[in-house]
């Protein structure tokens, strides 16, 4: 159900780990208020909080991972970037040629922080070799890495290493000067403390262009870009010597790029303050979910950052004040990596043989791990995370089709090998290694809802489904509590991928529970 946003700063985030579709909410977020408000000039920014090109969103058919959501808009004046991303100035080119081939403008838009982290080849192999030293060294299952240099990044941030944006507008012989000591330790962490292979080393370079080369196919050949743009073995000295690189080559290069955006370098903080001052919205945009957040996640499968709403006030540089946060989920559970996946479907069945045709990572282009609604995951991230509404996505997926004709099953609970019942998701990874789910089973449903865009006229099942998801994710959220006070609005219901394909209309929370209580 629509109702007025209760203020001027909105965000979307993940209430799982990652692929929800927040990229999709950003746009009707947009459309509401102008429709609301009937002006369109009511959205000041949206920014990018967290993250770098590790997250990947599709939104209004642009497949991104560092740009915001808002670039698809014409009429949003300001694409921001936050000082909680670390970005390649590299990417942002790349991309921005990208969205730029699809009609969208975003240079003459975009505003990164000064303090936004600047990420470049040598995090890269960072990150591969850190996953490397994993399996080689440790022994260890791959953690899935995406290979963009993320972690590594935040390292040199928490260790007093980071090179800012700022570096751009400052003496190029500093900014030199530390890209030849970032690669100096890089090269050493890679060749003594991580233990490369010779062989892998080089290979490393390959991966990378070939995974660029992948993911800008259309780019290339449409002669916007060329192979050779993506050849990191550039980097590699005349000798080929392993483990160095040629760091003035390095640092020319990312120098001329950071160049190129240096007109996009600001102080975001009065730009954020001025919007709301003259009464706009800001919109913060999310990467990953509420468990990859790095403190809060499900270890080692986290990224480097801050994952939910405290972090928008740490990106934008402003004081924490009220917010009003969308949380997105799909109306079944995905995971990749090396995730302990509770509600897994199991291989082989049909309902599993179905949605994994349609999961796969949006930036790794790895096939996700299908499972059932998990709600007690959803429900500890609106306890302990927090969300006005909720943005389900992908309930079009479960309608009968095939081999599938089966019921549906909800996570409510997860009890130990000892009977003893957990309701809230336990920080102990030992023991929620032994937990298994306990289903609430509700009967599914055969029509084809794609084309549905009233609440009232989806099938009954499907009402009752939606319901008991609420009621399944607000029992946890209260579990405990003698005064129930958390329960989201379901604000949109996403069926099909177009961004015409959503339900507006659901009832009140508590009108929605009703049906099932």
């Amino acid at each position: 159900m629509l109702t007025p946003f209760s203020s001027q700063f909105i965000t979307d985030t993940g209430i799982s780990t990652g692929d929800e579709g927040k990229g999709r909410v950003i746009l009707e977020i947009i459309n509401e208020l102008r429709a609301q408000h009937n002006d369109p000039k009511i959205v000041a920014s949206v920014m990018k909080v967290n993250g770098g090109s590790n997250s990947g969103h599709t939104v209004a058919g642009l497949k991104l991972n560092l740009l915001p959501g808002g670039v698809a808009d014409p009429i949003v004046p300001h694409l921001i970037i936050g000082s909680g991303v670390v970005a390649d100035p590299r990417k942002f080119l790349w991309e921005s040629i990208y969205a730029e081939s699809h009609g969208h403008t975003v240079l003459s838009r975009l505003v990164i922080d000064n303090r936004c982290l600047v990420s470049d080849l040598t995090h890269r192999l960072l990150d591969l070799a850190w996953e490397d030293f994993r399996v080689e060294q440790m022994q260890q299952t791959p953690r899935g890495s995406t290979g963009r240099g993320i972690t590594p990044a935040y390292l040199d941030e928490v260790g007093q290493f980071q090179i800012y944006y700022a570096d751009f507008l400052g003496p190029k012989e500093e900014f030199f000067d530390k890209i030849a000591w970032r690669a100096e330790r890089a090269m050493r962490t890679i060749q003594h403390v991580c233990r490369v292979k010779e062989a892998t080393w080089f290979e490393f370079f390959s991966r990378l262009s070939e995974a660029e080369i992948k993911a800008h196919k259309a780019l290339i050949e449409s002669g916007k870009l060329a192979e050779f743009d993506f050849d990191f073995a550039e980097f590699i000295p005349e000798g080929k010597a392993p483990f160095t690189l040629d760091t003035t080559k390095l640092a020319t290069v990312y120098w001329e790029a950071g160049q190129q955006l240096r007109d996009t370098i600001s102080d975001v903080r009065e730009l954020i303050l001025k919007g709301k001052d003259e009464g706009k919205f800001l919109i913060g945009e999310f990467g990953q979910a509420y468990w990859l957040d790095k403190r809060h996640g499900f270890a080692p499968n986290v990224t480097a950052s801050h994952t939910f709403t405290p972090e928008f006030f740490q990106s934008a540089g402003i004081p924490a004040q009220p917010v009003h946060n969308i949380g997105c989920c799909k109306a079944y559970d995905t995971k990749v990596g090396t995730h302990v996946f509770i509600t897994e479907i199991e291989d082989g069945h049909p309902l599993s043989n179905k949605l994994k045709q349609l999961e796969f990572g949006a930036t790794t282009g790895r096939q996700r791990m299908v499972g059932w609604y998990d709600a007690v995951e959803k429900g500890d991230a609106l306890r302990y995370g927090g969300y006005q509404d909720l943005a389900l996505n992908k309930l079009d997926a479960l309608s009968y089709s095939g081999d599938w004709n089966g019921d549906l099953q909800i996570c409510i609970a997860y009890p130990d090998a000892h009977g003893q019942l957990y309701h809230h998701v336990t920080r102990n990874d030992s023991v929620r290694k032994t937990l298994s789910p306990v289903y609430k089973t509700l009967p599914g449903w055969s029509e084809d809802i794609s084309d549905v865009r009233h609440f009232a006229d989806l099938p009954e099942n499907a009402k009752i489904y939606l319901a008991w998801m609420l009621k399944s994710l607000t029992d946890v959220a209260n579990y405990g509590d003698n005064n129930k006070t958390l329960f989201p609005n379901l604000r949109y219901i996403g069926v099909g991928p177009e961004p015409n394909q959503i339900i507006k209309d659901a009832p009140d929370v508590m009108e929605l529970i009703k049906l099932v209580s």
